[in-house]
């Protein structure tokens, strides 16, 4: 109360003095208006989902790309960020996460096998933006280390036995930051990291094995920023009224992982793995509701997306892709901010897969192609950048019907995928 009076009694003195002489009121300006500080330092704790794709590599024999698998993941957050300019940000944060992404073999009592993502951390820089007066989109690039471990159970290798190795790499991505609040900032993030193609295993004299792991993940994360509010310079918002029509297009990356059950359940694998970039248009409704934002959408999108075996001596080669498809969601989002939509996302999901080979190891060329319908889930941040335009990223699961490729459930093959997409979409008056 007394803060509101005391502002009321300037504004006041300062009205009667510009009446009473007009050139004082350059001494009686009120000081400019700030916005969100986001340089100082930084902690933040979150999670997310994602897979991991080993590709492995037999000397002069071949490659097959590769070795799947899924799961989720928890990290905490120490950074450090610094603006530039009023509009751009140099930064570089610290991170650490357990989780359990990886692969599994069940073919009881044969063998019981589990090759995990067990932890590991980041240290990275990141080079942003400043959207609007709320919201950061940024780049990132820098070191990842990753401890990996292989637990397994078989009679025919004397029980239990376990495999554990550390790996390190490089790690690329794109995410978007925006404010909730005094010092409180939300997440969302898509990296991808390689660590490198090295020999686990001599087979031979100038022949070995060898395995190159590669993730997608998509993290969530809120962070707590040491004197962030009011202090930063005023950047100007978009008026933007989320209800109305748009077009969008968007550029992707991800993962399918393809679980195999052979002989109806006898033995499973999740799975095959397969990465890559995908493009999508879409158009949609959304109506503001005030607080909330609800509305539908349909994309169309066109994938290289695929697994792929190449087979030395000119043995030949095989790919199996996730083609191209379409989806009908709905979703629901909340204003975290004036110009910031976060939001969740779910619905019907179509694609189309082919499976293709050729060379003499697989008797001439031969294609197999399939249809299946599943669902998705995800969600994203979405940001206003002009008046009818919007810039955002966007994370989705999607988990497809099983393809039975031989009788009775003989060899079947279930995908799902780990996605994210950057889009720009144009909203009509």
């Amino acid at each position: 109360m007394y803060r509101n009076l005391r502002a009321i009694l300037l504004g006041a003195t300062s009205a009667i003095f510009m009446a009473s002489a007009g050139h004082a009121a350059d001494l009686v300006a009120a000081p400019p208006p700030t916005g969100f500080n986001w340089s100082g330092f930084y902690v933040g704790v979150g999670g997310g989902f994602g897979a991991v794709n080993h590709k492995i590599g037999v000397s002069g024999l071949g490659s097959f790309n590769g070795i799947g698998g899924e799961g989720l993941f928890g990290e905490l957050t120490v950074g450090y960020d610094h603006m530039l300019t009023d509009r751009i940000l140099l930064g570089g944060f610290i991170d650490t996460h357990v989780g359990n992404i990886g692969m599994n073999l069940d073919a009881a009592p044969l063998i019981n096998a589990d090759l995990t993502n067990s932890y590991g951390f980041d240290a990275i820089a990141r080079l942003g933006y400043v959207l609007n007066d709320s919201t950061l989109g940024y780049v990132l690039g820098g070191y990842t280390w990753e401890h990996f471990k292989l637990d397994a159970s078989s009679p025919f290798f004397g029980g239990s036995f376990d495999y554990n190795e550390s790996r390190s790499g490089y790690v690329l991505g794109v995410g978007m930051e925006t404010a909730i609040g005094h010092n409180w900032t939300i997440k969302t993030e898509y990296r991808y990291a390689d660590y490198g193609n090295k020999s686990v295993l001599d087979l031979a004299p100038g022949t070995s094995l060898n395995v190159e792991p590669s993730t997608h993940t998509f993290h969530i994360a809120a962070n707590y920023r040491f004197g962030a509010e009011g202090t930063g310079p005023a950047i100007a918002s978009p008026a933007y009224d989320w209800t109305g029509f748009y077009v969008g297009a968007a550029l992707g990356a991800g993962e399918v992982v393809h679980d195999l059950s052979i002989f109806g359940g006898a033995a499973d694998l999740n799975g095959i793995g397969g990465e890559g970039v995908f493009g999508e248009l879409n158009a949609g409704y959304d109506h503001d509701f005030g607080n909330f934002v609800a509305g539908a959408m349909v994309d169309g999108n066109l994938s290289g997306i695929s697994t792929d075996l190449d087979i030395g001596g000119g043995g030949g080669s095989a790919h199996l892709k996730a083609d191209y498809g379409f989806d009908i969601l709905g979703r629901v989002g909340m204003k975290v901010n004036p110009s910031t939509l976060a939001y969740v996302l779910g619905g019907y999901s179509w694609a189309h897969f082919k499976a293709e080979a050729s060379g003499p190891a697989f008797g001439g060329s031969g294609s197999y192609d399939w249809n299946s319908s599943g669902f998705s889930v995800g969600g994203g941040l979405e940001t206003a950048v002009a008046t009818n335009t919007t810039l955002g990223i966007e994370y989705r699961y999607a988990q497809f019907g099983s393809e039975d490729f031989g009788s009775g459930g003989a060899f079947e093959v279930k995908p799902s995928s780990h996605t994210v997409r950057v889009g720009l979409k144009y909203k009509f008056n």
